[in-house]
């Protein structure tokens, strides 16, 4: 006969691989991290959402072949961001 699961047993996603370590807000934080990094994102050179994490910190588009080089774990970080509106903002001032 098979086990059956429960609706809490099946919630462990991508941290489910730690078992029970770690504490049960450690493997969310990771979990949510890991769905946010593997997912598709826009690159800047083509805007189409092919770009994979190649390393930390590396990014590659697959479409067109961009590298560049990003966050961590996210192509973007806010800090990054942040500095591309404050120099385009500064750009757009001496012109």
């Amino acid at each position: 006969m098979a086990k059956k699961y429960t609706r809490k047993g099946r919630v462990s996603r991508s941290a489910g691989r730690f078992g029970t370590r770690y504490g049960r807000k450690d493997r969310k934080l990771v979990a949510d991290l890991e769905e946010r990094m593997h997912m598709p994102h826009k690159c800047s050179n083509c805007a189409r959402p092919n770009v994979k994490r190649i390393g930390t910190g590396m990014w590659k588009c697959s479409k067109c072949g961009y590298t560049f080089a990003g966050g961590a774990f996210l192509p973007q970080t806010s800090v990054g961001r942040t500095v591309t509106r404050s120099v385009k903002k500064a750009t757009e001032v001496i012109e």
